[in-house]
């Protein structure tokens, strides 16, 4: 009986040490932590084409995508838009979040530096990632290529030539057609069916296997095509309410902060005052236990009224609580 109950115990034990062990140490709390940028070029990389790719990413069994940046309980359709300038792409990842705003997920850069030779990388958008996340490909076998940025120096970048890619191929053939996904809000295709977002626990240890052939960097080396891809952004007024930041303090405390803004038309009886705007802003402070300290809320009134010669006269107020828990 006594050496049964002590394996029982010991049983426990490393069961508990297996949950610790299982608890996901990545997250940031941002919307990205849903989004697999490695698992992505992954696809990119087993793909025919920009189609094939953007059926790729959508496949529930891929378990690239666990986003629902609408929050309507259902995982979101990317669709996929080719932007091209000579030998340069920048290929759009993109969630239409309703009927007017679209949000741009992340986008794979790639240009040709000279004959076979191909550079890639995929961005991840800051309004889902706090800031821009950017992510290559890792091989035993890289190429040192000399790449000349006007009016800089010569400079040296060593990075993985993907020409041999069944995609890149396809883009650089000479009868590619530029890739614009023909889908939109409400309108996708016939094959592909919407479920409902994983637990992040569940879906870190369903994207980690991606992690072993890509990792992150912090330099863009797709400077043409990072530029192609500028003007084109695209960005949405809900998903960056529902965005939020982190940062971490002394302590290992962290801030997660939460800004709403509300507009308000205000009618007073002698018409003065013909506008306001609200902004409330909450930090919420957890230690390294992730259990609540303290909070913080900023309420910040902006009123407009005309003033006596036609003119606006903005006033603003501005409230602040702290509270500390114990």
């Amino acid at each position: 009986m006594k050496n049964t109950s002590r394996a029982i115990v010991l049983f426990l034990i490393a069961f508990q040490f297996q949950l610790l062990a299982d608890i996901p140490t990545d997250s940031t709390g941002m919307l990205g932590d849903n989004f697999s940028l490695e698992g992505a070029l992954e696809m990119f990389k087993q793909s025919s084409s920009p189609e094939d790719f953007e059926k790729r990413i959508n496949d529930e069994n891929s378990n690239v995508n666990n986003l629902d940046l609408n929050g309507d309980g259902y995982i979101d359709y990317i669709k996929v838009i080719d932007n091209k300038k000579g030998d340069s792409h920048a290929l759009v990842l993109q969630i239409d979040v309703n009927d007017k705003e679209s949000q741009d997920v992340a986008v794979i850069e790639m240009e040709k530096t000279s004959n076979n030779k191909v550079v890639i990388q995929i961005v991840g958008d800051e309004n889902l990632y706090g800031k821009e996340m950017i992510v290559e490909p890792v091989s035993e076998t890289q190429t040192k290529v000399v790449v000349v940025h006007e009016p800089a120096p010569v400079s040296s970048t060593i990075y993985v030539n993907v020409w041999t890619w069944p995609t890149v191929r396809y883009i650089y053939s000479p009868g590619y057609h530029v890739w614009i996904s023909p889908w939109r809000w409400r309108v996708y295709p016939r094959y592909w069916r919407p479920w409902r977002p994983f637990p992040y626990r569940v879906y870190h240890q369903r994207r980690v296997v991606y992690h072993r052939h890509y990792h992150p960097v912090r330099i863009h080396r797709v400077h043409r095509a990072h530029a192609i891809y500028r003007p084109h952004r695209r960005t949405s007024v809900v998903v960056k309410t529902r965005s939020t930041t982190f940062r971490r303090g002394k302590g290992r405390k962290v801030a997660k902060t939460n800004t709403k803004t509300t507009k308000v038309g205000v009618k007073t009886k002698n018409g003065k005052v013909f506008g306001a705007k609200k902004t409330t802003k909450t930090t919420t402070v957890r230690n390294k236990n992730h259990k609540v300290v303290g909070k913080k809320k900023t309420t910040t009134t902006t009123k407009v009224r005309k003033g006596k010669k036609g003119g606006k006269v903005t006033r603003t107020r501005k409230t602040t609580v702290k509270r500390r828990h114990r």
